[in-house]
């Protein structure tokens, strides 16, 4: 898979370190490099999803739990207002072809974004 060559695939092996805000045996979370918001966090699958176009039924509860631990990540970081993002393909703004779910907060968001 692609998914696996990203910088993405590296970090969950351990070859590029990360700020590490949680993790279980389903998913990482870290903060982004370049965040757009005071609270700029990426929520990854260990398996190596290129996007969410790639996903299929078999990825129901994993793409559940992404959300739930989007959550959870939100709360770990005080926030009670968040967005979450996840973009598909180039021309929606996917710059590392390892599905990644965005969560932003800490500022008002504006509507719609792009």
């Amino acid at each position: 898979s692609m998914a696996n060559d990203t910088i993405f695939g590296r970090m969950l092996r351990g070859e590029i370190a990360c700020n590490e805000v949680y993790s279980d045996q389903h998913c990482l979370a870290f903060r982004d490099i370049q965040p757009q918001a005071p609270v700029h966090v990426l929520v990854i699958p260990r398996k190596p999803l290129e996007s969410l176009r790639a996903a299929n039924e078999e990825d129901t509860e994993l793409l559940g739990h992404l959300l739930l631990v989007a959550a959870r990540v939100a709360k770990l970081e005080g926030l009670d207002d968040f967005r979450t993002v996840i973009n598909t393909g180039a021309e929606a703004g996917q710059t590392v072809f390892h599905l990644h779910v965005h969560v932003f907060g800490g500022r008002p968001l504006a509507w719609p974004p792009g």
